[in-house]
């Protein structure tokens, strides 16, 4: 059963925004589209992008010891980290330009000059890919190493990787990605967490 598109009550209803830059954000079309889209699949069960978007919340809401400055950024990040996927190039060789992540940053752009939140947003699903290339030694992806991401996302690694737990933490996605950056990835405090 497919269920009812999802509308602007609806969106503030689910993800409960806390600032005027979120409560903006869910009157915006493009947004709305993003956040409507999807079907259940592997690693998103809940299908809608929206239902995503709440559990990663209801994690971010999880994390003890976080400052209310973090708290902020992990929310805006979380709202438009997939919101963009509707408009992704899945064309193969892979135009990493039109990633949904780089997608959502470029938009992000015009809402916030944050460059932590931005670049949180273009490269949150590189720790999953260089976990995937050091696993199976993808060939589209050697440049997606973990070393390249450590380097570029060093002033805010940390952040980042509470971002990284958080995404992993929802549907039946494989815990393994987040295991491995925790053994490999140097200067993080890491936060215990278990999926609810």
């Amino acid at each position: 059963m497919r269920r009812r598109s999802l509308n602007t009550k609806l969106l503030v209803n689910l993800l409960r925004p806390e600032t005027d830059l979120e409560l903006a954000l869910l009157h915006v079309p493009e947004f709305q589209i993003g956040l409507d889209w999807g079907e259940p699949r592997f690693g998103h069960p809940e299908g809608k992008v929206a239902w995503h978007v709440r559990e990663v919340l209801d994690n971010v809401d999880r994390l003890k010891g976080i400052t209310d400055s973090e708290r902020r950024r992990l929310r805006l990040i979380t709202y438009a980290h997939d919101t963009f996927k509707y408009m992704e190039d899945r064309s193969s060789p892979r135009n990493w330009a039109r990633h949904h992540g780089a997608i959502a940053s470029d938009f992000m752009k015009d809402y916030t000059s944050d460059q932590v939140v931005l670049d949180i947003i273009t490269t949150h699903d590189d720790a999953y890919y260089a976990w995937l290339h050091e696993r199976k030694s993808v060939e589209n992806l050697k440049h997606k190493t973990l070393q390249s991401l450590l380097m570029r996302m060093d002033y805010c690694i940390q952040l980042y990787y509470m971002f990284f737990k958080c995404d992993t933490l929802t549907g039946d996605k494989t815990l393994a990605p987040i295991t491995w950056f925790e053994q490999n990835a140097t200067g993080i405090r890491i936060f215990p967490m278990e999926r609810v």
